[in-house]
């Protein structure tokens, strides 16, 4: 069976949890009798807090970021005579680029379309199907 990344992603942030809890020795409050060890289980459950939100911002947030930066990066760049892909998985040459619209030509009998940046999936020829 295949899993989606996301679905690892998440497998893996539980098993961090599940290695902090351990690592930390953080137990239910009410398994314990001293008051002082109440107050230690309350420190180790907000480190357990702020290390998933770390471990969520390093695994998906942060890439996700990065991908979108590289994305709007590869739009702002395209030139006249580029090659792209289309989200919609239309191939052709870049003819004109406008602030927010390009034209591309898509065969040799000089069809033309008009698209938006952001419809824009790659530069350069596609040679395989994308994952």
């Amino acid at each position: 069976m295949k899993h989606s990344r996301l679905t690892r992603v998440l497998a893996l942030v539980m098993m961090a949890v599940l290695a902090l809890c351990v690592l930390a020795g953080c137990a239910p409050a009410a398994a314990t009798t001293d008051g002082a060890s109440a107050g230690s289980g309350m420190g180790s459950m907000i480190f357990m807090l702020v290390a998933m939100i770390a471990v969520f911002y390093f695994f998906l947030i942060r890439p996700e970021n990065k991908k979108k930066k590289q994305a709007q990066q590869m739009r702002d760049n395209l030139a006249v005579g580029d090659t792209i892909t289309t989200i919609g998985g239309i191939m052709g040459k870049v003819v004109s680029v406008k602030d927010n619209s390009i034209v591309i030509e898509t065969s040799e009998d000089r069809v033309r379309l008009h698209l938006t940046k952001w419809s824009i999936s790659s530069v350069g020829k596609q040679t395989e199907e994308p994952r």
